[in-house]
């Protein structure tokens, strides 16, 4: 299903290897990024905004990027990820009702054992197809993005026209397409609550490294509603 790994994304070197969170297919989980295809520049970039302390919000990256001093393995590892294709792995089901579900100690939500169900509310939940095979970073199993009715309407709104002057389309920046050009990284085919997290980042200031001068006349006006609505529908888009 893919090249072979370097070390670095096999089996880590100076910390945890890439592809534990991020997969060897670079198409990660709700929790980490997906990886595949993105160019290698900005996949250095961010690591190294990670390093400065310019990027964080995440409870991990920092601490990996500070420990891998060697500027060989994040070369390594962009180089890799920045080559993989990027494969259909979400899908996403507009619902009033989604399963009851938890946090396990990996960070991944499931859905609970003895079952039920219960309202979206304004939430975007997340589950692998295949809860073991997504426990054991089995690449195979794909995920299913519930989100309020109505997210991708709303939310192609904000992301094709800004809906009137709220924000600005993506498009300029992303491509028509939404999977990337040379100034931005791909946003089309992402998991939802990691799209959310990085809008939110964005308009906080956890992010305020390499691109984020650009994104915060992006985010500025954005309510957690609008970030839920156009990550819904770049999750829909093909990666």
């Amino acid at each position: 299903m893919h090249p072979p790994m370097p070390d670095v994304v096999a089996h880590g070197t100076a910390t945890f290897a890439c592809g534990s969170c991020h997969l060897p297919t670079g198409t990660g989980h709700d929790q980490s990024a997906y990886m595949a295809g993105l160019p290698a520049s900005y996949i250095v970039e961010q690591m190294a905004d990670f390093k400065a302390g310019t990027r964080r919000g995440y409870d991990i990256m920092p601490d990996i990027a500070q420990a891998l001093t060697d500027d060989a393995d994040v070369q390594s590892a962009a180089s890799y990820f920045s080559v993989l294709p990027a494969r259909a792995q979400i899908r996403v089901v507009e619902t009033d009702m989604v399963p009851k579900t938890y946090v396990n100690p990996l960070n991944m939500r499931l859905a609970l054992p003895n079952g039920g169900s219960e309202p979206i509310g304004n939430r975007i939940v997340e589950l692998a197809d295949d809860e073991a095979a997504a426990i054991a970073r089995d690449p195979r199993s794909g995920f299913v993005v519930y989100v309020p009715k109505g997210s991708i309407a709303k939310g192609e709104a904000l992301v094709t026209n800004g809906s009137a002057g709220k924000t600005t389309p993506c498009g300029i920046c992303h491509g028509p397409t939404l999977q990337g050009t040379t100034i931005a990284p791909p946003i089309a085919g992402r998991h939802g609550n990691y799209l959310v997290r990085q809008l939110y980042f964005f308009q906080d200031g956890e992010r305020t490294g390499g691109q984020a001068a650009m994104m915060w006349p992006v985010v500025q006006k954005l309510t957690i509603d609008d970030m839920m609505a156009i990550s819904a529908y770049l999750a829909s888009r093909s990666p």
